[in-house]
């Protein structure tokens, strides 16, 4: 799967707004009430991450998890980062929110 281009990621970010680009990835971070529910976030997380063979970057900070995705392969953002942000948005959609 060959990394996006720079047109392609900004039209990409629209269907993901929380999510913003940084040098060759997407990043975003979620806030969470304490330590347990950010612990949970990342479980469901890695579990589709390994589901679909595809890890992010994670940063674990109390109630604030940031993931930041890249394909490494292709040396930087492709398709495969925005679907697992879409998913990752779905979470905190279905689990995290009332």
């Amino acid at each position: 799967m060959a990394a996006l281009t720079t047109k392609q990621v900004s039209l990409h970010l629209k269907a993901v707004p929380s999510w913003s680009k940084r040098a060759q990835a997407i990043v975003r971070t979620f806030k969470f009430e304490g330590f347990l529910n950010s612990i949970d976030f990342v479980n469901r997380i890695a579990r589709k991450a390994q589901k679909s063979n595809h890890h992010p970057d994670i940063d674990i900070r109390f109630n604030k998890v940031t993931l930041r995705l890249s394909t490494q392969d292709e040396g930087g953002i492709t398709a495969k980062d925005f679907s697992l942000a879409r998913q990752c948005d779905v979470v905190l959609s279905k689990f995290f929110t009332s």
